[in-house]
């Protein structure tokens, strides 16, 4: 059979994996969008981007359905695979920061290290939660902390949305954030009659800029992927 690579062996593939902050989404639940459903924007044609996050997955819930198996499947030398887990972590099925959390991203990053890939972790996003004050909640436990260590101990490059996110809603300020999210008055959009107050899922603008901090971290990072941006 003859693979992908040796069809184009200058086509960069990048495969996403997270939930849905990252997720692509249907026509009927716009405005919400992922991060990873505007991220091939950002590229010229070389790159090609799968997004395989999926909505209310976690670490080991994208393991137990066979999601990283069959990406793996298809991964090739020299391919991306990006790792953000950390909102549905939190959940009853899902994992412990410093113990099943680690372990189940190492998972992710031998699997893409045994195919020749090149795996790249990806803090979870802040939720926009602000206090009395207007300070940004961590609302995350120790995740990302989580994440970062795993990236030393495994010396994986990691892309820190979680502090740049931190930043970035921060610097809006309570208020002026809901632009990045999908809130949304009663009939003020089809999809949405009776209206939606969403904290944690990002409008089609909104997840522009969460993936423009992506592009700004790899190129930070000197990712050779910063070579196909536009």
């Amino acid at each position: 059979m003859v693979t992908v690579r040796e069809v184009n062996p200058n086509q960069v593939r990048l495969f996403l994996t997270g939930d849905s902050t990252v997720a692509s989404y249907p026509k009927h639940e716009s405005p919400m969008a992922g991060w990873g459903q505007v991220f091939d924007s950002f590229f010229t044609d070389q790159v090609t981007v799968h997004n395989e996050a999926r909505c209310g997955r976690s670490s080991n819930s994208f393991i137990e359905e066979g999601r990283l198996r069959n990406l793996l499947e298809r991964i090739q030398p020299n391919d991306y695979l990006f790792i953000q887990f950390g909102h549905n972590d939190q959940k009853s099925y899902g994992t412990k920061p410093f113990t099943t959390y680690q372990f189940y991203l190492t998972q992710y990053i031998t699997g893409a290290r045994e195919k020749g890939a090149i795996p790249i972790l990806v803090t979870p996003v802040h939720r926009r939660n602000f206090d009395s004050e207007g300070k940004l909640v961590n609302t995350l436990d120790n995740y990302p902390a989580a994440m970062v260590q795993l990236s030393t101990k495994l010396d994986v490059q990691v892309i820190d949305l979680w502090t740049k996110t931190g930043i970035l809603y921060q610097s809006l300020g309570k208020e002026k954030s809901k632009q990045l999210f999908v809130w949304l008055d009663p009939d003020e959009h089809s999809n949405y009659p009776k209206g939606i107050h969403d904290n944690t899922h990002f409008c089609e603008d909104g997840a522009k800029e969460i993936a423009r901090l992506v592009i700004e971290e790899i190129q930070e990072l000197k990712l050779p992927l910063a070579s196909y941006l536009k």
